[in-house]
């Protein structure tokens, strides 16, 4: 199984990159199933049933989110009827909405996604470490491949979530900084991880606004409205490879594309990219540093970042 994560989707640029780019992507590295953060998706703040039912119409399997799901107050309708937008899992028992998904890849094949949130620098809500555990059990009888979004602030939180779900979870990727972090890999268990995912969205911009009133910000402390940014837009985000009998992550590779090159992007041509940074079963347990964990070069023609 093949599996696409897109990092966090800002504004009209970051959705004008999914239309134009998705499909290309997804038959470009022969993609079998698509996760996508939304919920800046809505003018940077927030997500609406109609951008959410079109990125669903393009291509996105499962929808996540983060703290900013709730900014627009119709999603208090829409994310109780719609179970592929997903609200972090750790959010108190009765607020709608739910937190964990068990979708199907077109084929038919079973796929969980989780969404939880970090409380480091962020909104002090249910243990998230506690709460991920519990969702991975209700779902581990349905499926072996289950992905968790880890929405959060502090990269050590980040990272000790990736250690907590070592061999539990098929692919754990932070969310949430609009920075792309580079340090992919696959754990010894056999969890692909990455810090974050980044930002599909205005790069030429500080996390997706404009760059005046957020330095405003903080050169004299005063209020400013934030408003996207267009500059620069790039698409973010992580490719994981995982065995469909044990759900082990065998490939993991980041990437990022302008607009341009997600257009020259070729179906098919990199159908068999991953598979040279395969890790054999046998040398999970390898050091991080051993040749095996080594992440490739850069495919010709394309920015595959790696």
């Amino acid at each position: 199984m093949r599996i696409l994560f897109i990092g966090d989707i800002v504004g009209k640029p970051g959705r004008e990159l999914l239309r134009k780019g998705l499909r290309r992507l997804v038959d470009h590295y022969g993609v079998e199933f698509v996760i996508a953060n939304v919920e800046n998706a809505a003018a940077g703040f927030g997500i609406t049933k109609d951008i959410g039912d079109t990125i669903v119409e393009w291509g996105v399997d499962v929808m996540t989110s983060g703290n900013h799901i709730w900014d627009k107050k119709e999603v208090l309708e829409y994310i109780p009827g719609e179970p592929r937008l997903l609200r972090p899992a750790n959010y108190p028992a009765g607020v709608p909405g739910r937190g964990s998904y068990v979708a199907q890849s077109g084929d038919g094949r079973a796929v969980g996604v989780i969404n939880v949130m970090g409380r480091v620098f962020m909104l002090n809500i249910d243990d998230p470490f506690q709460i991920v555990l519990r969702e991975i059990e209700a779902m581990r009888n349905r499926t072996k491949i289950i992905v968790v979004d880890f929405h959060a602030e502090a990269t050590s939180e980040k990272i000790a979530m990736g250690w907590h779900l070592d061999g539990k979870a098929t692919l754990v990727v932070g969310t949430h900084t609009h920075v792309q972090t580079a340090d992919e890999r696959i754990l010894p268990n056999g969890t692909a991880y990455l810090t974050d995912a980044g930002m599909t969205g205005p790069h030429d911009s500080i996390i997706g606004m404009e760059r005046e009133p957020s330095l405003a910000r903080f050169l004299n402390g005063m209020p400013s409205r934030f408003e996207p940014a267009t500059g620069n837009p790039r698409l973010n985000g992580v490719i994981v490879d995982a065995d469909d009998k044990t759900g082990r992550a065998v490939a993991v590779r980041r990437i990022s594309y302008s607009e341009q090159e997600l257009l020259d992007l070729q179906a098919g041509a990199a159908a068999n990219l991953l598979t040279h940074t395969r890790v054999p079963a046998l040398t999970l347990r390898e050091p991080q540093g051993h040749p095996e964990h080594r992440r490739g070069a850069s495919e010709p023609g394309g920015r595959v970042e790696g």
